[in-house]
């Protein structure tokens, strides 16, 4: 059985973009269509530049093949954001994703982007009395922060889920779900309403700085510009000329049933929220609007769909939720995650006005929109004041294939178990 994305076969917006041919000149060129790629051209065709952005397909990448949590905020805890950056600089990052959720759904809101959202809240769950412990640090901190969260005990946490899994959770209820490819594909959809050049089936092949401008070369043709943003995250493919973000490759795939009869659905996650655990080697759990249950997990599919990581999947469906012993799946799907080695994602500048952002470790729909839209602010103002995080010109992880091999076969011993 070859990977079919749930999100792909049902995503209600439609938008069809040309591939790029000839040459064209403009202020920015974006490459890849992501969250932070169609987020950055919306916001600069806002701010009356011109904007170019290319790709093999909108979404095609993580944004497409994501959970749909929208989330707030890193997976690390506030503090240590702050200790890894420095105090003021982590209270900038911090403020400027626990708002994250906010512009998502703005977004969603003012242009009418069809994307099922959601926004009943999202459940980070403690899968035992470590995660526990763990999810009450967090609330402390975050709380201390202004963040207005809920500390739910085992009960509640039953209540919530319909799982008796858990010990307990801490529930965002600013946060929600979102079908992810659509909420992509809307944002590139809005970005071309607004004037944005956007382009499919044209990926970059080359990229030079000459007399003081970026040549982006596609198979069938070029663009011109002062700026450059490279954003693909963890799906660039080989472009000579530029320097390749380094950063450790970890898969994440998810499962999905069919719609569910009203019997079953009733006892599962009765307010539709969106949740993952506190496992080292962690999973998500969520429902979409057609009432299919989802489950999530690290490791790699692979082409033909790997029996470990898909009996796992069903097994653990199973185990939250017994009444989906004899519901099959009819979906598998994962994707690539970029994980920088502090979990924080980099603005790494390789140029005069160029920029490239990866290393969203899994969280991207908050971050990447907020990052994209930063950005082309900063581009637009010729300041990088706007940026919620200072760029580096440093590139220097090291192992990251061999770490992310490691991470791959934790995942299939622990998917064993």
């Amino acid at each position: 059985m070859k990977q079919n994305n749930l999100w792909k076969e049902t995503s209600e917006e439609k938008a069809t973009f040309a591939s790029l041919k000839g040459s064209i000149d403009s202020d920015i060129t974006i490459v890849g269509g992501g969250y932070t790629g169609c987020s950055a051209a919306l916001t600069a065709a806002e701010n009356g530049l011109s904007v170019t952005l290319i790709d093999q397909q909108i979404g095609y990448g993580g944004s497409g093949r994501n959970v749909g949590l929208v989330n707030a905020g890193l997976w690390l805890p506030p503090k240590k954001v702050e200790v890894i950056l420095g105090k003021n600089e982590g209270i900038k990052l911090n403020q400027a994703l626990a708002s994250a959720p906010d512009l998502v759904f703005s977004l969603i809101n003012k242009n009418n982007i069809i994307c099922n959202a959601n926004r009943t809240g999202t459940l980070h769950c403690a899968h035992s009395q470590k995660g526990l412990n763990d999810i009450q640090n967090r609330h402390r901190q975050l709380s201390e922060r202004g963040a207005k969260l809920k500390l739910l005990d085992n009960s509640e946490t039953e209540l919530a889920t319909g799982s008796s899994s858990f010990h307990g959770s801490l529930l965002n209820e600013n946060a929600g779900t979102i079908n992810p490819l659509s909420y992509c594909i809307g944002l590139a959809r809005v970005a071309k309403s607004k004037g944005a050049h956007i382009f499919e089936s044209s990926l970059a092949t080359k990229i030079e700085f000459q007399n003081d401008c970026w040549i982006t070369h596609t198979e069938k043709g070029s663009i011109k510009s002062k700026k450059l943003l490279i954003a693909t995250n963890a799906y660039l493919n080989g472009i000579s000329g530029i320097p390749s973000p380094k950063y450790t490759p970890v898969y994440y795939f998810q499962a999905a049933t069919r719609p569910l009869s009203k019997e079953i659905i009733k006892s599962i996650l009765p307010k539709s929220h969106g949740c993952w655990d506190t496992a080292t080697v962690m999973s998500s759990f969520r429902i979409d609007n057609h009432n299919r249950f989802i489950i999530g997990g690290i490791g790699n599919l692979g082409q033909n769909i790997s029996k470990i990581h898909s009996t796992w999947a069903r097994r653990k469906a199973c185990s939250l939720y017994p009444s989906l012993k004899k519901i099959p799946f009819d979906y598998f799907w994962g994707g690539e995650i970029s994980m920088t080695d502090d979990h924080i994602p980099k603005i790494y500048r390789f140029g005069k006005n160029a920029y490239s952002v990866f290393g969203y470790s899994g969280r991207g729909i908050g971050p990447g929109t907020y990052f994209g839209k930063s950005i082309a602010e900063a581009f637009a103002n010729e300041n990088e004041d706007s940026l919620p995080l200072k760029p580096t010109s440093n590139n220097n992880q090291k192992f990251g294939k061999i770490k992310g091999s490691f991470i791959e076969l934790g995942a299939k011993i622990k998917h064993l178990v």
